[in-house]
C-alpha cells in the first residue's frame, strides 16, 4: 500500500489510498447520476436542512444567488429538488429534496462512506478512539501549517 502512493509510511500512504478511493467513488456515483461536484454537495446540504432557502444554500455552496437559482431550477426540471412557497411570505422558497438520498440509486452518493461506517463500528472501542485522536492532531497540524504559508503568500502578494 505504502508503494502505490510513493509514500514511505504505511499509515500515510493508506490514508492517501482512502482518499483517491474516496474521491474516485464519489465521482463515479456522480457520473451515474449525472450531477457535479456542486450539485451533489446541494443535495447532502438540502437533505441535512430540508426547507432551506436558496440564501441559505448559496452561502453554504458559496454561489451567488443567481448560481443558486440556476442550479436549483435545472434539479427541480430533472425531479431531484422541489420549491415550496413560504405559507406567510409567497415571495420566500424552500427547497426540499424530492429524492430519498437513503434509496437507490441516490445511496451511491453516501456508499463508500456508509461501508466505512459498518467497518469501524467494529473496531474495538479504544483503537477507534486512538486513531481519531492521531487523524485529528494530525489534520489540525497540517492546517494550521498550510493556513500560515497561505497568510505569508497572501502578505506578499499584497505587499507587491
Amino acid at each position: 500500500m505504502a508503494g502505490e502512493s510513493g509514500e514511505s509510511s504505511p499509515l500515510m500512504g493508506a490514508l492517501t489510498h482512502y482518499s483517491r478511493e474516496r474521491e474516485a467513488a464519489a465521482v463515479r456515483a456522480r457520473k451515474q447520476l449525472g450531477v457535479n461536484e456542486l450539485d451533489a454537495k446541494a443535495l447532502s446540504f438540502v437533505g441535512e436542512h430540508p426547507g432551506v432557502r436558496p440564501s441559505e444554500l448559496a452561502g453554504y455552496l458559496g454561489v451567488t444567488s443567481a448560481g443558486v437559482t440556476t442550479m436549483v431550477e435545472r434539479l427541480v426540471r430533472r425531479g431531484i429538488l422541489r420549491r415550496e412557497a413560504d405559507e406567510t411570505d409567497r415571495r420566500v422558497n424552500h427547497i426540499h429534496l424530492d429524492v430519498d438520498l437513503a434509496k437507490e440509486p441516490w445511496s451511491q452518493l453516501a456508499r463508500f462512506d456508509d461501508t466505512c461506517r459498518r467497518i469501524i463500528r467494529n473496531l474495538d472501542p479504544q483503537l477507534e478512539a486512538d486513531l481519531a485522536a492521531l487523524l485529528l492532531q494530525t489534520t489540525m497540524a497540517a492546517s494550521e501549517q498550510a493556513e500560515r504559508v497561505d497568510g505569508v503568500a497572501t502578505d506578499a502578494a499584497s505587499a507587491a
